[in-house]
């Protein structure tokens, strides 16, 4: 039996129909390098969205390796809870040099759903202990993702992941999110007031009073095809979640760490949520670890002697795990000694001009949105009414499938086409890329 055969007798893997691995069958990596990823034939495919958005810099970066060997030999792992070790306490100080303004506590935990766990703990706690006590629901955006933990999926409303479970999900509160290529109200993004902000207001008016805390997805909703909005937005969200007396929690584990063109989504905006999630990128797509990082004013509403029962009660086996604390250290010196982000935005702006002149006037693709790194091609039926192909065409799948034959792993979201490379792809690597998405999807659609 070979490696293929056993990977679907035991495996059972995530987000898939195991169906469609009769046809397509598990492909089996070896070793990768940079922007690039080798199967046991020595097939190369470009990994153009990161391996799930998580690989920051590259596979088998020379100096986040050579800083996981480091640590390996000295500690892999210790229990958190009242002991801490040099590499965590060295990445909080070097994290607190590049968060949003307020923000100076770091939780620990292992991978992106759990911080959003914590973060809604959290706030419900901070309420709770404040005197708060009839705010316990949570507000979000349509069309959100956060997770897939049953808190997480409760702020979350893509059906796809959660419509099955709403019989187990907290009821939430959600606003309509912004959607700007098909604008309600008529408007382009670079004459934008965000009238649709109207939603938030509306609910804001209706539940602010019951409402503990509101998460959003800065400036990029990720899952929902990668759909950008204004940072206008974000701006008026921290204005009256402080009206209302509602934490503003900010899901930056698909948009922190240079995937927006800076540091951070909410450097966009000039204001800072009261609670970050961050993840994926933070290892640079090593280790699985995440952070709940939030202000010392929440804190301040946990810490009491212990027999008034105001700890924060939440843990995880390997929070802080040295491994995971060595390979963010290692990103961080990357991201600032090769000024990787500002090399970044210059990149940006090729694939931005390379994408615009290779699918621009394409029949089917209706919009080319990007920012950052992260750029978005929409396929639909017709240009001008933005009609969708329909899902059971899984024209997206298709156009997949494709791309992976000739050596590039795109993988869509819906009728989506997505880019979210390592922050150090080079020019030539995109252009290899682009070509290839070109004949795949020219192939499909044809």
């Amino acid at each position: 039996m070979n490696l293929i055969e056993k990977d679907l007798k035991y495996i059972w893997h995530p987000c898939s129909q195991m169906k469609d691995y009769e046809e397509l069958k598990p492909i089996i990596i070896d070793h990768a390098k940079g922007v690039y990823l080798y199967d046991i034939n020595n097939k190369r495919y470009i990994d153009i969205v990161s391996s799930w958005w998580c690989n920051l810099l590259g596979h088998c970066h020379p100096q986040i390796n050579a800083a996981i060997k480091a640590q390996l030999d000295q500690l892999e792992h210790v229990i958190f809870a009242n002991f801490s070790h040099e590499p965590a306490i060295r990445l909080c100080e070097a994290l607190s040099q590049i968060i949003p303004n307020g923000l100076t506590k770091f939780n620990f935990s292992d991978n992106g759903s759990a911080s959003v766990e914590c973060a809604l703990k959290m706030s419900f706690q901070y309420h709770y202990q404040v005197g708060n006590t009839k705010k316990t629901r949570f507000m979000c955006l349509s069309e959100g993702y956060h997770g897939e933990t049953i808190g997480a999926l409760s702020v979350g409303t893509m059906d796809l992941y959660a419509k099955i479970y709403k019989p187990m999900l907290m009821d939430a509160i959600r606003i309509e999110a912004p959607d700007c290529y098909r604008c309600p109200y008529g408007k382009c993004r670079d004459n934008c007031d965000v009238a649709c902000f109207e939603h938030a207001e509306r609910a804001f008016a209706k539940y602010g009073a019951e409402t503990c805390a509101m998460i959003v997805e800065p400036l990029l909703q990720g899952s929902a095809g990668m759909r950008i909005y204004p940072p206008l937005y974000l701006t008026k969200l921290r204005a009256i979640c402080d009206a209302y007396d509602v934490l503003l929690i900010a899901d930056e584990i698909a948009t922190g760490f240079g995937r927006t063109g800076k540091m951070f989504a909410f450097d966009h905006t000039g204001v800072s949520p009261d609670i970050m999630c961050v993840s994926k990128g933070l290892t640079g797509g090593y280790m699985p670890m995440a952070i709940t990082i939030t202000t010392d004013k929440i804190y301040d509403a946990f810490y009491a002697d212990y027999n008034e029962g105001k700890a924060f009660m939440h843990s995880h086996t390997y929070s802080g795990n040295p491994l995971g604390c060595a390979a963010a250290l290692a990103v961080q010196t990357i991201l600032k000694e090769e000024q990787i982000l500002e090399k970044a935005n210059v990149r940006a702006a090729y694939l931005t001009t390379k994408l615009t002149e290779t699918f621009g006037n394409h029949p089917y693709v209706g919009e080319i949105r990007h920012i950052g790194l992260i750029h978005a091609l929409e396929l639909v039926q017709n240009k001008t009414t933005k009609e969708d192909f329909a899902s059971t065409e899984r024209i997206g799948y298709q156009i997949y499938k494709k791309a992976l034959k000739k050596g590039l792993l795109l993988r869509p979201l819906g009728n989506i086409i997505y880019f979210n490379p390592p922050l150090t792809i080079t020019e030539d690597e995109l252009d290899e890329a682009i070509t290839i998405a070109y004949e795949a999807l020219t192939e499909i659609l044809n």
